[in-house]
């Protein structure tokens, strides 16, 4: 098997600028791409030197259902510091909860997609 890493995750949006607002100045995403194309604008966002983008898909790129990724997992290195963050800027979040693997939480976007934070417990 030749796979390096996956290109990009897409998470369906009702509202395409609400949603770059919410990955770049709540959770400091940079956008990677934004065009327009045939059916629709290109919407990329992603941690600064990451792998892989995250598609903000509005209408008409496909038929994704805003609010169904579920279970996105973002790994940071220290999962209470942005919880707290994120609480300050008013998202709700669940958790942080100690878990065998790391410590990890949950949050929405403004769609109801679901994401994960987690800090990875050292030699699991």
């Amino acid at each position: 098997m030749n796979i390096t890493h996956a290109s990009f995750v897409t998470l369906p949006v009702t509202d395409q600028d609400r949603a770059k607002a919410f990955y770049t100045d709540v959770l400091g995403f940079e956008v990677t791409a934004d065009r327009q194309m045939p059916p629709g604008r290109w919407l990329q966002a992603a941690p600064k030197g990451a792998q892989t983008v995250f598609t903000l898909s509005g209408p008409g790129m496909g038929g994704f259902t805003p609010g169904s990724a579920q279970g996105i997992m973002l790994v940071t290195t220290d999962v209470d510091a942005e919880c707290a963050r994120l609480a300050a800027a008013g998202i709700t979040v669940d958790g942080p909860n100690d878990l065998p693997w790391g410590r990890m939480a949950g949050f929405q976007d403004p769609d109801g997609n679901g994401l994960m934070l987690l800090t990875e417990k050292e030699g699991v």
